[in-house]
């Protein structure tokens, strides 16, 4: 593994990680970008990135600005005039996948999206270079289309909690609420906007991010965990159908089917499932090609 700093194209500072195969491989066999969910650090991808390292593939996981790694040293107590939205942190994904094409030229590269790491690959400058996408657990963050346990108190949480405390800190302090984590006070209101919207995003920005989302070509399969905590197949489906213009499908993965008592909204990434869902993404990887072709 190598930790890497890079810098996105308005100077912002990225910490990265770069899982590379065995030094005896010459060339990997694809790249993977992990985009991680809101407020998740990328620690919590170590294990499925190396295990990919492992299968001879080179991986990467990043925190977005002011996130984790991300978070300048000066910030650590509070983020408090950090300037960053959610379309910064699409350019940080961008950063990312610009210094692994670099790395490794000529290569294909994939994205597994681990909730908002799967929203935002359609907003993204260099999505042509994308060959696939797997979104694990992703659906659009609408409060009507969230699990019922999620929907009983999300309208405390968008109308009372978060506009109160953000003008209050100046940021969103998740960590000390034990709620998302810290969010930059840019990154928390935009979302709040999003998911107040029935289109989230594709509704909330209008017509510019959506013909974005209309110009993305990559195939996207969504693995739906049908005990998902945060999200619902309705809110899963407005998401994928966000990318109108690609081969896309849902896949539900219920913990019966694994023989297990539970996966979640963030399940997959545990190492339990090194040998089901783990291996179910490297399958969908190699079958990207031709899920293209039946679609066209």
């Amino acid at each position: 593994m190598q930790t890497i700093e890079l810098q996105a194209s308005d100077g912002a500072r990225i910490s990265a990680r770069f899982y590379w195969p065995d030094s005896q491989v010459q060339s990997p066999r694809a790249l993977v970008v992990i985009g991680g969910a809101m407020g998740v650090r990328q620690d919590y991808y170590r294990a499925f990135a190396q295990w990919l390292a492992e299968q001879g593939f080179l991986a990467a996981s990043f925190d977005y600005r002011g996130m984790g790694d991300s978070r300048p040293r000066e910030r650590r107590k509070s983020l408090r005039g950090f300037k960053a939205d959610l379309f910064d942190w699409a350019r940080d994904y961008d950063t990312v996948i610009d210094a692994l094409t670099e790395a490794a030229p000529g290569v294909p590269l994939y994205v597994i999206g681990h909730s908002l790491g799967a929203q935002l690959p359609g907003m993204l400058r260099n999505r042509d270079r994308i060959q696939g996408m797997v979104s694990i657990a992703a659906g659009s963050g609408y409060w009507r289309d969230n699990a019922p346990r999620t929907r009983r108190m999300i309208l405390y949480f968008w109308y009372v909690l978060v506009p109160l405390v953000t003008k209050l800190c100046g940021y969103f302090p998740g960590r000390r609420l034990r709620k998302v984590g810290d969010l930059p006070e840019g990154v928390i209101m935009q979302w709040r906007r999003w998911c107040l919207n029935p289109r989230y995003h594709v509704g909330a920005e209008g017509a510019t991010v959506r013909e974005a989302f209309e110009q993305a070509r990559f195939p996207v399969i969504a693995l739906l965990m049908t005990d998902d905590e945060l999200m619902t197949e309705r809110g899963t489906r407005v998401l994928v159908d966000c990318y109108a213009n690609a081969p896309r499908r849902i896949e539900r993965i219920a913990p019966q089917d694994l023989a297990v008592r539970r996966i979640g909204h963030f399940g997959f990434f545990r190492e339990q499932f090194e040998g089901t869902l783990w291996r179910r993404a490297i399958d969908l990887f190699h079958g990207f090609h031709s899920f293209k072709q039946e679609t066209a």
